[in-house]
């Protein structure tokens, strides 16, 4: 079969999808609504540095950046002038983000050009201005977030069997629905729906046999977030395994590298004209001064300095040499699985497996980072429920500080609890693996665990820590977490090599479409 007739046939297949589950488009468009709506109510809350000078919070920093690129050329974007003070939010995030900067810019300055005036715009609260500003996040998730879940799911359950309307309209629901997720971009306020957004993009793209197209749509959630490297050893193995079972592995390896190397091209060109202005962006993109961790995140690093000080002990380059080798050792199991057998699957739970490592043992990761993994993680609900419940649960327990920071206790319960209904939802049909009872031991060490985050929920909530360790509660709950977090590392590395006669399809292939 050429490669146009292989095309066309994919094409077919979507829109057989689409006519054979004509009855679930409905309920998926309803599903799409309740989100955006659900997002709305969120945005209505405060957000970070609501109203707290002089550098307020991410808020501040999303709208300033708006402001200096909408304001200056390209070329200044990144370099300290007396019109863009670094110290003062400057651009820290790949070129990708500055051009959606730039867009959402304009949008702002047509209807309310006070919000993005240069040097008067700071700190800008406007309610004007936080309307539109609530409005690019929204717009950003439509266009980009939810036609990439709706994406996912068509290729996902084409060709599935097993297909229920059920199972369909609550995977769906399960990934915009993310508490974790809206909570950071609609209370908090950030804009990680652009770069998960493409993240799941690529991952249907390579379930639909389309690497090229996924190796575009990944290379722009790298250059919208540096932090989608924790995708990257995952998307590598998992394609040069593809490819070394092709007929000409090489020129499959070639085209890929091709491909990413011209969207970077693109994608950096205002910043290429020399070495000096490459570097200048590729130092505010690698802030290592910051040290190997902020605040109380629930990662290796952070939980063991309360017996290792480990920014005491060691000197910062030798913390990033430890943290690079620890995250390679971590990861490199999921990439020998999937470069030596890989299948949809193994690639899914690859992604989750290797964002861990990242997570756990990277350099500078922030509490916010934990969306990272539960990106896979969504996209394995339908097979892993309960992990996915347990890990949304802690991931949220994890965030919890910051969320309270902001004032989202409100959204943060309500966003709790509807995440329960529906990932507990009766319309969700049950697995063999979920039938039958859990043992007594596994009741009561389950009970014991959500006894012990709730208690902490409130006593955070509720009491001061002791002046002499005025973040032990935070403590507390980063250890918690950090102990769920390896034992469900643990877990899905044990479960992912067990994809190792699955990739029969795979090796049928003979070259990329």
């Amino acid at each position: 079969m050429g490669r146009k007739e292989k095309k066309d046939k994919d094409h077919k297949d979507d829109v057989c999808w689409l006519s054979v589950h004509g009855g679930v488009a409905a309920l998926l468009l309803c599903i799409a609504v309740f989100a955006l709506l659900v997002r709305v109510a969120v945005s209505i809350h405060p957000y970070s540095g609501a109203g707290d000078p002089p550098k307020y919070g991410d808020y501040e920093a999303q709208r300033h950046w708006m402001e200096i690129t909408l304001n200056t050329p390209a070329k200044e974007w990144y370099r300290n002038s007396t019109i863009n003070d670094l110290t003062y939010w400057g651009l820290d995030y790949p070129p990708l983000t500055a051009y959606q900067s730039y867009v959402h810019g304009l949008f702002l300055r047509f209807f309310h050009p006070d919000s993005v005036a240069l040097f008067t715009s700071r700190g800008h609260e406007s309610p004007i201005g936080k309307l539109l500003m609530r409005w690019t996040v929204l717009s950003s998730d439509v266009i980009v977030f939810f036609p990439a879940a709706l994406y996912f799911i068509i290729v996902f359950y084409t060709g599935r069997r097993d297909n229920c309307k059920e199972d369909i309209a609550w995977h769906l629901a399960i990934i915009l629905l993310n508490p974790c997720l809206i909570l950071i971009d609609h209370g908090h306020f950030q804009f990680n729906c652009i770069s998960l957004g493409f993240t799941i993009g690529a991952v249907a793209a390579i379930f639909s046999k389309h690497e090229l197209v996924a190796s575009v749509l990944f290379s722009l959630a790298l250059n919208h977030k540096q932090m989608s490297a924790y995708f990257a050893l995952a998307f590598f193995s998992h394609l040069l395994g593809k490819c070394l079972r092709r007929q000409k592995p090489f020129l499959e390896v070639l085209k890929l590298g091709l491909v990413v190397l011209g969207t970077f091209i693109i994608t950096w060109w205002p910043y290429l004209y020399s070495v000096d202005a490459f570097m200048q962006v590729l130092s505010r993109l690698t802030p290592f001064e910051r040290g190997i961790y902020e605040d109380y995140v629930a990662n290796f690093w952070c939980t063991t300095s309360i017996i290792i000080k480990w920014k005491r002990l060691f000197t910062t380059q030798l913390l990033q040499l430890l943290s690079f080798n620890a995250t390679i050792l971590a990861a490199l199991p999921s990439m020998v699985q999937q470069i030596r057998y890989p299948s949809n699957q193994g690639f899914l739970y690859a992604l989750l497996n290797i964002s861990f490592a990242f997570y756990l043992f990277s350099f500078q990761v922030h509490e916010k980072s934990i969306l990272l993994p539960l990106l896979p993680a969504s996209l394995l609900a339908v097979e892993e429920p309960h992990l996915f419940g347990w890990l949304t649960y802690y991931a949220l327990l994890s965030m919890y500080p910051l969320l309270l920071r902001d004032h989202l206790i409100l959204p943060y319960v309500s966003l709790l609890a509807l995440f329960i209904l529906f990932n507990y939802s009766p319309i969700r049909r049950q697995g063999r693996k979920e039938r039958g009872f859990l043992s007594v031991w596994k009741v009561l060490l389950i009970t014991l665990l959500l006894s012990c985050s709730l208690v902490l929920h409130l006593i955070y909530l509720m009491l001061k820590p002791p002046e002499r360790y005025p973040f032990l509660f935070d403590a507390m709950i980063m250890l918690l977490c950090f102990s769920q977090f390896v034992l469900l590392a643990a877990y899905t590395n044990v479960k992912q090599w067990k994809f190792m006669s699955h990739s029969t399809s795979i090796e049928k292939e003979k070259k990329i479409l």
